[in-house]
This record gives C-alpha cells, structure tokens and sequence, in this order.
C-alpha cells in the first residue's frame, strides 16, 4: 500500500486505446478551472492543468492522508476541439474529470471524448492517440477522498 511519503512523480504516455484507459483511470475525479483548457490549432495540441487525486497514494484506504498534485495533460494531432455543455466564458468554473474514452474512425483516427461531471465533454477530433500527463508540482494533502456509488 503506498501511502504520500511513497509518491513519485507520474509521467504518462498514452499512446493506444489501452493506454487511454489508463491515463483516464489517474485522471479519475481530477479537478480543473475551465480556463485551464486550451485548443492550440497552430500546433494541433489540446492542453490543460489539473489538481490530480493521487490514486496510486489511497490505495484502498478509508482514512487519509490522501493526497493530489498538480499535472499537465496534452492531446497531440488534434485536428478540433468542441465543448459541450461546459461554459467556456466562465473561467474561473471548476469541473470534475470521470473519464476519457476513444471512439475509433479509419486508420487510426477517432475521436477522444472528455467526459466531465454534469455532462460537460470535450471532444477532441484526432488522428491519433497521443496524449501525455505529466506531474508538476509536489503533492499536498488532502483530507477527503472522492467517493463513487456503485
């Protein structure tokens, strides 16, 4: 069991539909400000920040200290990007990550959707999966841990 004294730095490479299931799995109930999201067209990269709940630090405990870290995630050959159901106005909104999924086209393209709380997405037209998350700060604590209904 790995407890916040344990935590190294995650450094992700999603580079296949099995790999976005992994990445989606630590990004699991991330949180971030929508004006932490960003389509960069020139350089065909979806990108955000996140304050990341340390999963691989909770284990399967009920009692803290639980733990999450500051990550940057990036989408690479992203040809669009479209939000739904999210105010992009409202920078300063905060929303819930669950989950990212890929819905596979010809030869490798798709379309990756963000899923997020509320039933906001982001969905990303790719020609690829190429996505990374990277850690960036130390972890600080936190006392709750979020919790799912079966």
């Amino acid at each position: 069991m790995a407890s916040l004294k344990d935590y190294k730095p995650l450094r992700l490479m999603a580079g296949d539909e099995e790999d976005l299931k992994i990445l989606s799995a630590v990004l699991q109930d991330a949180v971030a400000k929508l004006g932490d999201f960003a389509f960069l067209p020139a350089e065909r990269r979806f990108a955000f920040v996140t304050n990341r709940f340390c999963w691989e630090c909770a284990a399967d405990r009920k009692a803290g200290p639980f733990a999450r870290v500051r990550a940057g995630v990036h989408f690479d050959d992203v040809k669009s990007a479209q939000f739904q159901h999210l105010r992009t106005d409202a920078k300063d909104a905060v929303v819930e990550f669950l989950a990212a999924r890929f819905e596979a086209g010809e030869d490798g393209t798709g379309v990756i959707v963000l899923d997020f709380a509320g039933g906001g997405a982001v969905r990303l037209e790719v020609e690829s999966v190429n996505a990374y998350l990277s850690d960036m700060s130390d972890p600080w604590r936190t006392r709750s841990k979020p919790e799912h209904k079966d």
